[in-house]
């Protein structure tokens, strides 16, 4: 075993050496632009190109043509809210989506509000969670698009996205889903969900950095969506650019890899998860799962330490990495938006921290991270006197604190 060791595949994953074999012959001799269709250089990263869009396509239950290609999901989300909000204006200006949205979604919406765009933020409830019928109940008949995360990237909640999808087909609204968290992790159909467009990045399932895609729908509807990046009309006119042909060979064999694995891998990972979750109620008391218990990632535990703040406890852990919230805010110590969505109170949300399992996480690994998390917080803990009043049964809420 070898440390420090990775447990933030939520924030990303680490190549799979299958997919860096893959993507070497591209940043080589294989160099050619998959838009120069005159000469053999080109016709060979075309190709590539192609077989990739094929790969990404059968893993989510779609038409390659329905594949475009981005620089990640971040794009995909921006090309995907913002397209929409211009192509379809007149009919309407309003867009659904949740508290607890990945900032992409959340900065898109905000960007939209400030240009004439109306935006439901709905709530969550305690797992973190929206219901099918808060989606209808908020839907108007200004509404063009409802936007979810089929998962959440901090705390692993999965969302009823079949349920939601059925209400926005019913509706005749546009349904985007950010599956960067999910997309070769649990199935997923964009035909049997309803989902109209859909936003991937490679470098959450094992791809590389810099590449991910746009699903969007061709028929029953035909989606339209103005494009953000203007210049060559490449990718059926959604995002001008010169393709990263490296990135999306790799982005297709992680794909291939996802597709063939991903059952196996979600047995395994849920496993590990347990055998980590079980770990630590075992030898510490006043510890809580965020998240739901059951619709929630295989590889995702959340869990806030009580009486431990999570900064110190992020220091004690210098041999295993971990998160204490979306790697994307953590530059930031205010305590996580989605545990304050949640209703999780500042104290204990300070005290979160994510921890993400991934494909290449080994049982050995999980067993001296159990014992080291226990040691540091039973070291820390012994050192708050907050724990110890608790422990006497006081109620710190009434404490009265004087100031000398």
């Amino acid at each position: 075993m070898k440390l420090p060791i990775y447990l933030d595949n939520n924030s990303t994953t680490q190549v799979d050496p299958r997919v860096l074999e893959a993507m070497m012959p591209f940043l080589t001799e294989k160099f050619g632009n998959a838009a120069s269709r005159s000469h053999a250089f080109g016709w060979e990263t075309e190709e590539a190109v192609e077989k990739s869009r094929v790969s990404i396509a059968k893993l989510i239950g779609a038409n390659p043509k329905e594949i475009v290609f981005t620089s990640g999901a971040t794009e995909s989300i921006n090309i995907a809210l913002k397209g929409a909000a211009e192509m379809y204006v007149e009919k309407g200006n309003h867009i659904i989506t949740a508290e607890t949205e990945h900032k992409a979604t959340l900065d898109s919406a905000k960007y939209l509000e400030k240009h004439g765009c109306t935006v439901t933020y709905l709530p969550v409830d305690k797992n973190g969670a929206v219901t099918a019928e808060q989606v209808k109940a908020a839907l108007t008949d200004k509404t063009i698009l409802i936007s979810l995360m089929h998962a959440n990237n901090e705390v692993g909640t999965v969302h009823p996205i079949e349920a939601i999808g059925k209400i926005a087909k019913e509706a005749g609204v546009l349904f985007h889903v950010d599956a960067a968290q999910t997309t070769g992790k649990i199935p997923i159909n964009v035909e049997t969900m309803g989902i109209d467009i859909l936003s991937i990045s490679a470098h959450k399932m094992y791809g590389p950095k810099g590449v991910g895609g746009l699903y969007v729908r061709r028929s029953n509807p035909r989606v339209r969506l103005s494009p953000v990046v203007h210049g060559g009309g490449h990718e059926r006119g959604f995002r001008s650019g010169t393709l990263n042909v490296p990135g999306i060979v790799g982005f297709g064999t992680a794909a291939e890899i996802c597709l063939n694995e991903m059952a196996a891998d979600a047995v395994r990972l849920t496993s590990l998860r347990d055998r980590l979750h079980k770990g630590l109620c075992a030898q510490l008391d006043e510890i809580f799962l965020n998240g739901d218990p059951i619709q929630r990632l295989p590889n995702n535990l959340n869990i806030s330490f009580a009486f431990v703040e999570g900064e110190a406890m992020m220091m004690g852990l210098q041999e295993v990495a971990v998160s204490s919230g979306s790697a994307c805010t953590s530059a930031s110590l205010e305590p996580s938006y989605v545990l304050k969505a949640m209703g999780i109170g500042e104290e204990l949300a300070h005290t979160s921290i994510r921890f993400g399992l991934g494909r290449f996480t080994t049982e050995e690994e999980i067993d001296f991270v159990i014992q080291k998390v226990v040691a540091v917080v039973l070291k820390l803990r012994d050192m708050s006197p907050l724990y110890e009043m608790a422990k006497e049964g006081i109620d710190l809420k009434s404490v009265q604190w004087t100031a000398h």
